[in-house]
């Protein structure tokens, strides 16, 4: 027997069935007009059949069940034109549903075509061409310019701009050199690169991503659980109110027309098809959300505590002021930088790093160096003793800070970490270095509240007095300091008792617990980091704190998507069944009406694909397209 595929049973059935009604419409109901009708409501039917007997077995009546009983009910009454038009109407519905329903999962797709089918590793000093799979950990892999990159890997030598959209969302091309970390997907766009692979086949990111988002389409959000639920029992009740409906009016016609329409295909379907657009839009985005449960949860959270270090800040100290007494700053903080030059303290490559940024500076080493744990250091430059360090230090020494202690209490006040500069002679000044605040943390926060989120609150292990300033600079509700990672467990759970649902915003790295514990934990820039990828419920792949608003928002869209195809479908349902029973609706109309439904709805969520994209202006596109460029 020849084996038809859905598209050639949709063309052969769709043909018969035109055929049929040209026929029923010409020479009326001859032997070939009804032959032709049996041939047609066959070649559809017979996958429907199929797949009934196939779900009896498991003891599942599903609308398959319902089509069949009903095909079969109307060549037994001598209904030909109703069981063809039927079966091919289900069909054409069931074909075209699954085209669209592939749009859902273009995000995957996506993700597949974006993996690397060929790679390049250097060994015994031969360049060889292999598949991805045969790369092993520790190989050389070179990469040249419009390649992809097969591996997890560190940068040995080479300069290039990679489009890492595929694993952080990023549109922009970011620039990765030596020793920088790279990522298996992404692509060269220009310059070439020799990586060391640290992760390869199913350990790299991009594998686990595709992974993750895979499974996070097949788990079931709480609506879709109910939705299925009251499936299961009403398509048994349906079967028994058309027996009924038949004992009572011995409509056979009437009581297979309800067993066929009351199915609820469109309400079935309702909530999965809105929940796959809504991940996959979220992976197109560098959102990973890991489930339709957590989709539908994040959109009702109350209460947002965000870790400070490495999610509001970038986690990197930087030279915020320079105040000089008596010189200008920037000799004081070349002096200074001179002077730090054997340090390692995070502190004092902040201030190599400010001193870098003014012309003329040399990367001059002191005479002399001595680091003095707790305080600072005491250098020699040019014959000259220099301090640099806290009031201690100057204690020591016996140098007075005198009347500028105010200006040091005030940059202290201001989150500021005050690092004095000093000389046997007096204080020659104050350079104020902070945790810089991500660029767009402002813009998020504010975001957040005009999404209405109840309450912002940040936890973080820093001192009261820094967690105070980020947080007013930032308009956060409430700050807590001086937490270890248990504090930031207790207090998550003390919030979640006064407001209700909450979510951990961290960098998963050292807030696992706190994010483990939240109602949702979300990792800010989880790209390549074991512990966000496995322990928060959703990860924003890049350091882009914004796209918060983006997950949140994406969250709410899918939901209210799912509530609009709920609706919709019940009203078709019910005007459907109403219809029949007033007689009103035939058994070939109603079928027509109620494929189109199911049409719609999965239409309806394909929208969701595009969600966040309309946001973005002509005039910005332009500006990334250019920066790209360069």
């Amino acid at each position: 027997m020849v084996k038809l595929t859905k598209g050639q049973r949709v063309l052969i059935s769709g043909i018969l069935v035109t055929i049929s009604f040209i026929l029923k419409n010409t020479i009326g109901y001859q032997t070939v007009t009804s032959l032709t009708m049996i041939a047609a409501a066959a070649v559809a039917g017979y996958p429907i059949l199929k797949n009934a007997i196939s779900s009896l077995r498991y003891r599942i009546l599903g609308i398959d069940a319902l089509v069949s009983i009903a095909v079969i009910g109307a060549m037994f009454i001598g209904e030909y034109w109703e069981a063809a038009a039927v079966t091919f109407l289900f069909m054409l519905g069931e074909y075209l549903e699954s085209k669209t329903i592939e749009k859902t999962r273009s995000s995957i797709k996506a993700l597949l075509d974006l993996a690397p089918d060929t790679a390049r590793v250097l060994r015994n000093g031969v360049e060889t061409e292999v598949s991805p799979e045969e790369v092993i950990k520790g190989d050389t892999v070179i990469i040249r310019p419009g390649e992809k990159i097969s591996v997890d890997g560190t940068v040995l030598e080479g300069t290039a701009y990679v489009n890492q959209a595929a694993i952080t969302g990023e549109s922009i091309p970011v620039t990765r050199n030596a020793e920088d970390g790279v990522f298996s997907g992404t692509i060269i766009e220009s310059g070439y690169l020799i990586v060391r692979a640290d992760r390869v086949g199913e350990d790299t990111t991009f594998a686990r991503i595709l992974q993750m988002v895979e499974e996070a389409q097949d788990k079931k959000a709480e609506t879709q659980k109910l939705i299925e639920g009251f499936s299961k029992y009403y398509t048994p009740f349906i079967i028994m109110l058309s027996i009924l409906l038949f004992l009572f009016t011995r409509d056979l016609v009437l009581s297979l027309t309800l067993l066929v329409i009351a199915c609820p295909g469109a309400l079935v379907i309702s909530t999965p098809v809105s929940i796959v657009a809504g991940i996959g839009n979220g992976a197109k985005h560098g959102v990973l959300v890991k489930g339709g449960e957590i989709m539908e949860k994040l959109g009702k959270i109350k209460i947002l505590a965000f870790d400070k270090t490495g999610t509001l800040t970038i986690g990197k100290p930087a030279v915020n002021k320079i105040k000089a007494y008596g010189m200008k700053e920037e000799e004081l903080i070349k002096i200074a930088a001179i002077a730090e030059a054997y340090s390692e303290h995070p502190l004092g490559r902040a201030i190599i790093k400010k001193a870098e940024e003014y012309s003329g500076f040399a990367a001059e080493v002191p005479e002399k160096a001595d680091m003095i744990a707790g305080q600072g250091l005491k250098a020699v430059i040019n014959g000259k003793t220099i301090l640099i360090g806290n009031r201690k230090l100057f204690a020591e020494n016996g140098i007075e800070i005198g009347e500028k202690e105010g200006y040091i209490k005030a940059e202290e006040e201001q989150g500021q970490t005050a690092v004095i500069v000093g000389d046997p002679e007096g204080i020659i000044g104050v350079i104020s270095i902070a945790d810089t605040v991500r660029e767009d943390a402002d813009k998020l926060i504010s975001n957040l509240k005009h999404l209405g989120i109840k309450k912002i609150v940040m936890l973080t292990g820093d001192n009261e007095r820094t967690a105070k300033a980020i947080s007013e600079r930032l308009g956060i509700d409430e700050y807590y300091g001086g937490l270890l990672p248990g504090g930031k467990v207790k207090i998550l759970k003390e919030l979640q008792e006064k407001y209700g649902l909450a979510a951990m915003v961290g960098d998963g790295i050292n807030d696992a617990p706190a994010l483990a514990s939240a109602d949702l934990g979300i990792a800010i820039g989880g790209a390549g980091t074991d512990v966000a990828m496995e322990t928060a419920d959703v990860v924003l792949m890049s350091d882009e704190i914004r796209k918060l608003s983006h997950a949140i928002g994406l969250s709410r869209a899918t939901v209210k998507n799912m509530k609009q195809n709920i609706y919709f479908a019940l009203f078709v349902a019910g005007t459907l069944l109403a219809g029949v029973l007033l007689k009103t609706v035939n058994l070939s109309f109603g079928m027509l009406v109620h494929e189109m439904s199911v049409l719609l709805v999965v239409i309806n969520a394909v929208r969701l694909l595009a969600y966040g994209d309309r946001g973005k202006s002509k005039m910005l596109l332009l500006k990334e397209r250019a920066a790209s460029e360069l």
